[in-house]
């Protein structure tokens, strides 16, 4: 994928946080926000993981702050 398109892609999954949001206080509504965004890094970097060929130690690293960002 061009850096263009990823560009794009990465933007509109960060706009589409919006919709998925309810109404909250805005300690809440920051805490929801932070954890959709630093989710969708860690998607990008275990899929971007994915490719490589050979296994990586470092994608059972990035699944388990995958599982602690959801518990937050």
């Amino acid at each position: 994928m061009k850096p263009k398109d990823k560009a794009k892609e990465l933007t509109l999954k960060f706009m589409k946080i919006d919709s998925d949001s309810e109404k909250f206080d805005e300690f809440e509504m920051k805490l929801f926000y932070a954890q959709r965004c630093a989710l969708i890094a860690v998607d990008e970097i275990i899929k971007a993981m994915d490719s490589v060929i050979l296994p990586n130690p470092f994608k059972q690293y990035w699944n388990k702050v995958k599982q602690e960002i959801e518990k937050l």
